[in-house]
């Protein structure tokens, strides 16, 4: 690239990071809204949750497209290929915890008005963990830190132990009381929603990995978070 066409390029690639930034702001909230919604039994921030998950999924098509016509376009190596190739996998990920959110709404949606006497509490630790992951994810991302991210990873299995623990609670009180099955089922189904969020979060803790040292950590965590 020439000069000019390098600072271009850098232009355009600042803009397609921010616009990241702000699809995983409208995904945040929209996950925070999707549990406020489910634990205060509010279908009308549920529908808030429905109503904007068009323009997260808007967003993640106009990364997708900007960043495949770079790399068409610009051909870059090394970092600047990096960051392309990261920024499409983060948008993706986000877009799946959008729908994870809208899961969770439509759960609360089914749930309005029911009864409050299931383990709720473990649901909203497992949401507020899987949400400061998520946060620090992206904060990663930003600050270029490979360190912490490595550190989210890590914490991915208190999430998967809190979901099996309100996967036995739910199934325990269901046994004690048949009446609360659907009340049950439900919240299962949200509290496994959330160590998808989770799983997700991990995901985008290892696209900095690999935007910062050129390293994998997919499918062989262990190997790279240790070594």
């Amino acid at each position: 690239m020439t000069g000019e066409t390098h600072r271009h390029f850098h232009d355009q690639l600042a803009e397609v990071r921010q616009w990241l930034l702000t699809m995983s702001g409208a995904a945040e909230s929209a996950l925070e809204l999707a549990v406020e919604s489910l634990l205060n039994r509010d279908p009308e921030r549920a529908a808030h949750v429905l109503a904007g998950d068009q323009d997260i999924n808007r967003r993640e098509v106009e990364i997708e497209e900007r960043c495949i016509a770079l790399i068409a376009l610009q051909q870059p190596m090394a970092k600047d290929l990096r960051m392309l190739l990261a920024m499409l996998n983060i948008a993706s990920s986000l877009e799946r915890i959008g729908d994870h959110a809208v899961n969770i709404a439509e759960a609360a949606t089914r749930l309005a008005g029911s009864r409050r006497d299931l383990p709720e509490l473990e649901i909203a630790k497992t949401a507020r963990l899987a949400r400061a992951m998520l946060s620090d994810a992206i904060d990663a991302f930003i600050r270029d830190d490979a360190s912490s991210a490595r550190a989210i990873c890590l914490r991915d299995d208190e999430v998967d132990e809190l979901n099996r623990s309100v996967f036995r609670a739910v199934l325990a009180r269901m046994v004690q009381d048949p009446e609360v099955i659907g009340v049950g089922m439900e919240l299962v189904l949200v509290s496994r929603n959330l160590e998808r969020v989770a799983d997700l979060a991990t995901n985008i803790a290892e696209e900095v990995v690999y935007l910062v040292e050129a390293k994998t950590i997919k499918h062989h965590a262990e190997d790279g978070l240790t070594s």
